[in-house]
């Protein structure tokens, strides 16, 4: 687990926060999220396809963390997990990791992927919050991207499926007010980030269409995000003593602060 250097933001103790469910915990956003809590004496349900991933991160963290792997998207599972460990936060994290051409060379599958995962997995948890629902003080920080912001053309049905996944954030977020829940949301909006597979392989899909290499592009990235970075970003979602209710945005970068709220649409 990399070790907080100078300029890197503070990372919050989650007191709200005795267990939570990361989900795509495996790689990237995820395992640094997963670690980030866990080192600030959170309990952790970590769920993602990818077995060895997990049971991997389980060696490092220690019992704090369980490991649960399975289909995040699974609606059955959703409902499952919250009745059976009763979170305060919930982490969205899981997606796919979407095929990276023009639009002319996609396939409706290849196009549509990110529905199917990213997507369905935000409405899956989302839904299963509000009907156990969770209790109130309780936190659902859910990872969208900021192709929702500015668009993907490489990335197919990429960008449009992470803006829905803001969009359910919103709509769920707006139900927990009107059912006087007590549970908060966060949207966040990270930027590229190389050390991450979908990062990576978005940086060189775009680099090559400018004819440049992956190095050339990333310098333009600079400061970059970095996933331990994203999980600070996280503990302080679910650490806001100003944020009680209602929804939050925030763009995700690596500089300064690394939070940039995003304007209010609605």
């Amino acid at each position: 687990m990399r070790h907080p250097v100078p300029g890197d933001p503070p990372v919050p103790t989650p007191a709200h926060a005795a267990r939570a469910v990361v989900t795509g915990a495996g790689r990237g956003f995820g395992r640094a999220i997963a670690a980030a809590l866990v080192a600030s004496g959170t309990r952790v349900v970590g769920i993602a396809r990818t077995a060895p991933d997990l049971h991997a991160l389980r060696d490092e963290l220690g019992d704090a963390f369980t490991p649960l792997p399975a289909d995040a998207a699974d609606e059955v599972l959703a409902a499952d997990v919250l009745a059976r460990h009763r979170p305060t936060l919930l982490v969205l994290n899981a997606g796919a990791l979407p095929h990276l051409a023009p639009l002319h060379e996609h396939t409706w599958e290849s196009f549509s992927s990110a529905w199917h995962t990213d997507t369905r997995h935000v409405f899956a948890w989302t839904r299963a919050a509000l009907r156990a629902p969770l209790a109130p003080g309780s936190a659902v920080v859910v990872i969208s991207s900021g192709a929702a912001l500015g668009g993907s053309p490489l990335s197919g049905g990429y960008a449009g499926a992470k803006a829905t996944v803001r969009f359910t954030a919103a709509y769920a977020a707006e139900e927990a007010e009107r059912a006087d829940l007590g549970i908060r949301f966060t949207t966040l909006f990270p930027h590229l980030a190389p050390a991450t597979g979908v990062g990576a392989t978005a940086i060189a899909a775009y680099a090559a269409r400018r004819g440049q290499d992956s190095a050339t592009f990333t310098t333009a990235l600079e400061p970059v995000l970095t996933p331990e970075r994203l999980a600070a970003a996280v503990l302080h979602a679910a650490t806001d003593p100003d944020h009680t209710r209602g929804l939050r945005e925030h763009v995700v970068t690596g500089r300064g602060t690394g939070l940039h709220p995003v304007p209010a649409t609605r």
